[in-house]
């Protein structure tokens, strides 16, 4: 069984016309998986993640200010791509709450695999500064959960968004119990990445260049990133799921197909059945066309349901 975590909350956060990150998004997806193909999905409403949740990945100060900030109208405006609306503080609770509650699912043996359909997209928060359309980084509060509340010592992160997962970098930098892996384009937004950013060791970058495809990309996780993983040997597998790279995606420019997510979802349940029970929770970061995102949305969640 596959649960699906997601609050209509995530709806209202709202950056304003021609923002790429619309809610619109959310709701091709949510369409997307309204297929009958899918009506076995176990949906649950997103909790709301606690100050404590919260502060186990960001700083007291920022956590209050992210949270002061309750427009009651238009939008104020954190960075030039980042914007908050009248309903972004509660969908960035929301949003970083359905991982915890994704964790305490997979953990308590409740279902094998997660999906957090969620915004605001979380792998750009760092941890005093929101940036990249993100607030909260979601997926880091829930390895930290995972961590700090199961007991665990070994998480994996895995980033196939197009861009580079700085925030999550950021944050687990120094932190030897999660293995932090990416795939992304180079030269990109953020500007970060290159695999000389390597942590204590548990972190592992692996740069696309601009015009990479299929190939590419397959070639990467086979030979570099995927063996790593498996050497780590995860006790639970976590994945920003952005599907930004493919090829009808207008923010960058590598040549993906929808088929490549299903390939790459494939090894990594392959992964987290091998090392960690099956445990996997996968949540939601880019992806700005909307026809590529829905369908690759579904490829992911079909192999996740398999």
């Amino acid at each position: 069984m596959l649960q699906l975590f997601t609050h209509s909350i995530c709806l209202q956060h709202n950056p304003g016309p021609g923002h790429a990150e619309s809610p619109a998004r959310l709701r091709a997806v949510l369409d997307a998986l309204d297929q009958d193909r899918f009506a076995a999905l176990d949906r649950v409403e997103a909790p709301r993640a606690t100050r404590e949740q919260l502060l186990r990945v960001h700083t007291p100060a920022y956590v209050d200010r992210i949270l002061a900030i309750t427009p009651e109208s238009d939008t104020v405006r954190l960075d030039e791509d980042t914007l908050m609306s009248p309903g972004s503080a509660e969908a960035g609770l929301r949003a970083a709450g359905a991982l915890v509650a994704a964790v305490d699912a997979v953990m308590s043996g409740q279902t094998a695999r997660a999906f957090c359909a969620v915004r605001p997209p979380g792998h750009h928060a760092t941890p005093d500064t929101a940036m990249g359309f993100c607030l909260f980084n979601n997926v880091a509060v829930g390895a930290a959960h995972a961590l700090a509340a199961h007991g665990i010592k070994r998480v994996a992160i895995a980033d196939f968004d197009v861009h580079h997962g700085n925030g999550t970098q950021d944050i687990f930098q120094r932190e030897p119990c999660v293995l932090f892996i990416s795939s992304h384009q180079s030269p990109l937004y953020p500007g970060t990445g290159m695999p000389d950013e390597q942590g204590v060791g548990n972190i592992v970058n692996a740069p696309l260049s601009p015009g990479d495809g299929s190939d590419e990309f397959r070639s990467l996780w086979n030979d570099a990133l995927l063996p790593r993983l498996h050497a780590f040997k995860p006790q639970l597998v976590m994945v920003s799921a952005g599907f930004d790279a493919h090829r009808q995606d207008p923010l960058a420019d590598i040549r993906l197909q929808t088929e490549d997510y299903a390939w790459i979802t494939e090894r990594l349940v392959d992964l987290a059945r091998a090392h960690a029970d099956g445990r996997l929770v996968s949540t939601l970061e880019g992806g700005y066309d909307l026809h590529a995102l829905a369908a690759s949305v579904s490829a992911h969640v079909s192999a996740l349901m398999d």
